[in-house]
């Protein structure tokens, strides 16, 4: 099954099966969103099934719990686990600083409630995710639903003195529908090519009537996997300002494959 995977899947495998090596038994853990994500949940789901491995997992989307459900994680509420010892999770952009773009899974607010109620954050990527500097990839803000529009306008002009390249704005859907967050939100994305001040950007995204959250992810990531598609990871610890190296041989991870059948 590992040959059937795409180079990309590959990467991702290889970055969420480094990752569960930080897992302990008896934790609680908050379970990421989004593709790479996936392959940690199965993962978690391989250690519980075949190794006895006892954790609660606290996810980010419906999608998510539903996942775990299937790998036989036990799954709770953050309210019910009240803090977590490490949230593992994807990112659509990472920058030298590990401060990231998240949300294009739509996500997003979830996602930054549980990680920051972590004692730890690891993020699961591929090379191609990491940036010098953030804002090639969308950036994702959520706004209710009530007066969009108007949260979209100030949006819009509030970026006219942010240091940005680009400052057009999309609202985010789902067919010809807009898309609707699990707690029931819209999500407009910034196209903004370049953000020269990511930290003073989020503060002020957050002022803005209407809009609950943004994606930018500040001082909140403390290390980062990349895989890539020969099984080599490299793990960067940004507050012990480390960097090692690690191989996955996917030959060992055939129970993983299989549940994909």
């Amino acid at each position: 099954m590992a040959a059937e995977l795409s180079p990309i899947d590959k990467a991702k495998f290889a970055a969420a099966r480094r990752a569960v090596d930080f897992v302990e038994d008896g934790m609680r853990v908050g379970l990421g969103t989004g593709s790479t994500a996936a392959w940690m949940v199965r993962c978690l789901g391989e250690m519980v099934r075949e190794e006895g491995l006892r954790i609660t997992g606290v996810p980010t989307s419906t999608r998510t719990a539903d996942l775990a459900r299937q790998m036989g994680i036990k799954v709770v509420s953050l309210d019910e686990a009240k803090w977590l010892d490490l949230t593992i999770d994807g990112a659509d952009e990472f920058d030298p600083e590990l401060n990231l773009i998240k949300g294009g899974g739509g996500a997003l607010l979830q996602e930054k409630i549980v990680a920051t109620a972590s004692d730890q954050m690891i993020v699961i990527t591929d090379a191609a995710k990491e940036v010098a500097q953030l804002g090639a990839f969308p950036l994702p803000v959520e706004v209710v639903p009530f007066g969009w529009q108007t949260s979209r306008a100030l949006i819009e002009e509030m970026l006219v003195s942010m240091d940005v390249l680009g400052r057009s704005t999309s609202l985010r859907l789902n067919g010809s529908q807009p898309f609707v967050t699990d707690e029931g939100n819209y999500i407009v994305d910034c196209h903004l090519n370049r953000i020269g001040n990511a930290r003073q950007l989020s503060l002020v995204l957050n002022q803005i009537p209407g809009v609950v959250e943004n994606g930018l992810f500040i001082d909140i990531c403390d290390m980062v996997i990349i895989g890539g598609a020969d099984g080599k990871v490299e793990i960067r610890d940004i507050n012990e300002g480390t960097v090692a190296h690690d191989k996955i041989d996917f030959a060992d991870e055939s129970n993983i494959f299989a549940d994909l059948d």
